[in-house]
């Protein structure tokens, strides 16, 4: 398997020496980058497998960043930022960036999720033969697509977020743990001290409201979460 590139960018050096350290130990190819318009010239050259960008940075910030690269590519993009209010995290994840990570972050946390969103690429391409288009509430799940349809017109989610929702709508009226969640969406083999569940729920929840839907992914206080088909 060829070695995955993956570019990062933040003003702070030493975050981006430990990461990169980190990633390297895992067999990644990793290229630095201390500002905005850096790493956009170099992916538009060498485009790579994955980023991982901060908010705040000079010439281009991680907002406009994430914009200018979902215009042209699916690219997986990982935001780690010192900015942690709710707002600051929808809007990252409503610009296109798969996850978000607040500073500060446990390094092998970071490499966690980094596996975990290509083994859910890789997942992704496997043939889905046992897999079927799901209706629940006003909301069709296709995962041929990976989109989320409400009124035929797709929600928006990302692929970590669309794989979340698929699973917990198979999975309709029975509770779902958050380990069997980070097992199964993320594919994380260990127990692992996450937010990921919750913040990704979040997020799905605030898409699916913000466009009309009734569908509600219910939280299962000190264990996980469940769809409940009213029908």
């Amino acid at each position: 398997m060829d070695k995955k590139l993956i570019y990062i960018a933040d003003d702070e050096i030493n975050i981006c020496n430990i990461i990169k350290s980190f990633l390297n130990k895992e067999g990644y190819e990793v290229e630095t980058f201390y500002d905005g318009r850096s790493i956009l010239d170099a992916f538009n050259s060498r485009p790579a497998d994955m980023l991982i960008i901060d908010i705040m940075m000079p010439e281009i910030d991680g907002y406009s960043l994430c914009s200018l690269i979902r215009q042209r590519s699916n690219v997986p993009i990982i935001i780690v930022s010192a900015k942690d209010t709710d707002p600051d995290k929808i809007a990252g994840l409503t610009l296109g960036s798969d996850d978000y990570l607040t500073k500060p972050f446990s390094p092998m946390e970071l490499v966690a999720r980094v596996k975990s969103i290509f083994r859910r690429i890789e997942m992704d391409k496997a043939p889905t033969e046992n897999s079927c288009i799901i209706k629940i509430a006003d909301i069709t799940i296709n995962p041929d697509t990976k989109q989320a349809l409400f009124n035929g017109k797709d929600i928006g989610l990302t692929k970590m977020e669309f794989s979340l929702l698929y699973y917990l709508a198979g999975n309709k009226n029975r509770a779902v743990s958050r380990n069997e969640l980070l097992e199964k969406v993320w594919g994380f083999e260990n127990e692992v001290e996450t937010r990921a569940t919750d913040d990704t729920v979040k997020r799905i929840r605030k898409k699916l409201s913000d466009a009309g839907s009734v569908l509600k992914i219910e939280t299962v206080w000190g264990f996980g979460f469940k769809i409940q088909d009213k029908e």
